[in-house]
C-alpha cells in the first residue's frame, strides 16, 4: 500500500471558493491543485498525474464540460465531479454523458463534497481490487484468483460470491465497504433479496475468518461493512 497523498485537480474560477476548497481538502490529507479556469486546468492535467478531478461548470476560457471532454481524451478513467450553480436537468444529463462520476449543485457543504470524493475513491479502489491476486489478512492468506483461503497451512476453496465479497472487503480493509457498492458490483442490483443474500455471505465469511481473533467483519450502521485486520498485504 502506498502512503502517497491522493492528488486532486480542482478547477474553480471563484477565487474565494477555490481557496476555501483547496485548504479544506488539504486539511483532510489530500494534495489539492487549484486552477482558475478550464485552459489552466487542462494544461495542469496534461503535465501531471491526478487521482480525481473537481471541475466547476461555469468557468472562463474553457467551461467544465469542455474541460472534462478534453481530459477524457487523455484519460478515460480518472473520476470527475462537477460543481455548478445550475440545477437544470439537461445540464446534469450532459455532465453524466461526458463521463461525470458525480454532480454537486451550489451551494453545497464542504463535508458533502468530501463524502462524495471519498465514496468515489472507494469505488475506484474496489474496481482495482481485481488486479490484486493475493492478500495477507491477519494470519490468513487469500488467493483471490484461485478463490482459496489458507490458515496455518490448511486451505479452503471459497464460492465465487464468497471470494468476490472477501476481495472487496480486503481491498477496503480497515475502511468502510459501502453496502450499495458491494451489491451493485457483485449482485448487479441492490434490491431487497440481493441485500438479504449478501447478509448471508457476510455471516459465512465471519465463520471462515473466526480462527484469527484479530480479524473481524463489523457492521457500520447505515453504510456497510468494515474488515478489521492488523495486517493486510497485497501481492
Amino acid at each position: 500500500m502506498t502512503d502517497e497523498k491522493v492528488k486532486i485537480l480542482l478547477c474553480e474560477d471563484d477565487e474565494n471558493l477555490g481557496m476555501l476548497l483547496r485548504e479544506y481538502l488539504q486539511t483532510k490529507g489530500y494534495d489539492a491543485d487549484l486552477q482558475p479556469d478550464g485552459e489552466a486546468g487542462y494544461r495542469a492535467f496534461s503535465k501531471n498525474k491526478y487521482d480525481l478531478c473537481v471541475f466547476d461548470v461555469m468557468m472562463p476560457k474553457k467551461d467544465g464540460f469542455a474541460l472534462a471532454a478534453d481530459v477524457r481524451s487523455l484519460n478515460s478513467e480518472v473520476p470527475i465531479i462537477f460543481l455548478t450553480a445550475k440545477s437544470m436537468k439537461e445540464d446534469i444529463l450532459q455532465g453524466f454523458k461526458l463521463g461525470a462520476d458525480d454532480y454537486l449543485s451550489k451551494p453545497f457543504s464542504m463535508e458533502e463534497l468530501l463524502y462524495r470524493i471519498e465514496s468515489i475513491l472507494r469505488r475506484v479502489k474496489g474496481k482495482r481490487a481485481k488486479d490484486v491476486v493475493t492478500y495477507q489478512i491477519g494470519e490468513f492468506v487469500f488467493d483471490a484468483q484461485k478463490q482459496m483461503l489458507t490458515y496455518e497451512g490448511e486451505s479452503k476453496k471459497l464460492t465465487t460470491k464468497e471470494s468476490e465479497l472477501l476481495n472487496l472487503l480486503a481491498a477496503n480493509a480497515n475502511s468502510i465497504l459501502e453496502r450499495n457498492f458491494a451489491l451493485k458490483t457483485i449482485w448487479v442490483d441492490d434490491n431487497y433479496f440481493n441485500a438479504r443474500s449478501m447478509d448471508v455471505y457476510i455471516t459465512k465469511l465471519r465463520k471462515l475468518l473466526k480462527d484469527d481473533e484479530n480479524v473481524a467483519i463489523i457492521n457500520i450502521h447505515g453504510k456497510g461493512y468494515k474488515l478489521i485486520t492488523p495486517q493486510v498485504k497485497e501481492e
